[in-house]
């Protein structure tokens, strides 16, 4: 994990995690807030806007309204900040994830960890270093998480995306869709591992069930960052 050291907010309770999610995401928080111990942490949000999942809105996006949501989380004094979209944190490869980061960090007071360099960093931590590739997005998202996931050293061996362009409709799509979606698209692909990109898609509920069935660990965006949380206050 490649996260900007800034000095740490005394803690005298719960961690206090801030998330920057775009505004129509409807997903993410909710998995942060089911997975996260509630004795340990808290959850809060603040929203960039976003309705159209593409290169340019996602852009705009962060350009436009990602300070002002750290700006709001500033307040609230965060232990951690989360950028918490992934495909936007890929559009110029890995090293832009981190820029964006480190940017936000210092908006917020805290430290701030990216979707992508999350998912990497877990992909790594189970050697898997030959990978297949699942999204809801459009083939222009496809190819920056694919050109990023190459840039960070690992083989794409296949990826797929279910085309959907409007951002709020991501997370429309069904648990059971998202299997029959990978059952679909990894016959006969042999991979080290699966990664299921987008904070706003209920892959993780069906992460385990893939598991079982592919016999791959699978990494979803949502669980890459619930694992960077938990490892960033105990190594």
């Amino acid at each position: 994990m490649n996260v900007h050291k800034v000095k740490p907010v005394k803690d005298e309770g719960r961690r206090r995690i801030g998330i920057l999610v775009p505004s129509s995401n409807t997903i993410m928080e909710n998995d942060l807030h089911d997975h996260l111990p509630i004795e340990r942490y808290t959850v809060h949000t603040a929203r960039m806007y976003l309705e159209e999942t593409t290169p340019k809105a996602e852009k705009q996006m962060i350009e436009e309204f990602a300070a002002p949501a750290a700006e709001e989380l500033k307040t609230l004094y965060p232990h951690l900040l989360v950028f918490g979209c992934t495909s936007a944190g890929s559009l110029f490869g890995p090293e832009y994830d981190q820029k964006i980061t480190r940017n936000l960090g210092e908006i917020a007071g805290c430290d701030c960890i990216g979707v992508l360099s999350s998912a990497i960093d877990a992909l790594k931590r189970r050697s898997a270093y030959r990978i297949a590739i699942l999204t809801p997005y459009i083939d222009e998202l496809n190819c920056t998480i694919q050109g990023s996931m190459e840039q960070a050293g690992f083989e794409v061996v296949k990826i797929n995306g279910m085309g959907i362009k409007v951002n709020f409709e991501l997370a429309e799509v069904h648990p059971e869709e998202i299997v029959s979606f990978a059952k679909q698209n990894l016959v006969g692909v042999t991979a080290d591992a699966l990664f299921i990109s987008c904070t706003n898609y209920r892959a993780i509920e069906i992460k385990k069930r893939l598991e079982e069935e592919l016999a791959i660990p699978v990494v979803t965006s949502n669980s890459a960052v619930l694992e960077t949380v938990e490892n960033y206050f105990t190594i």
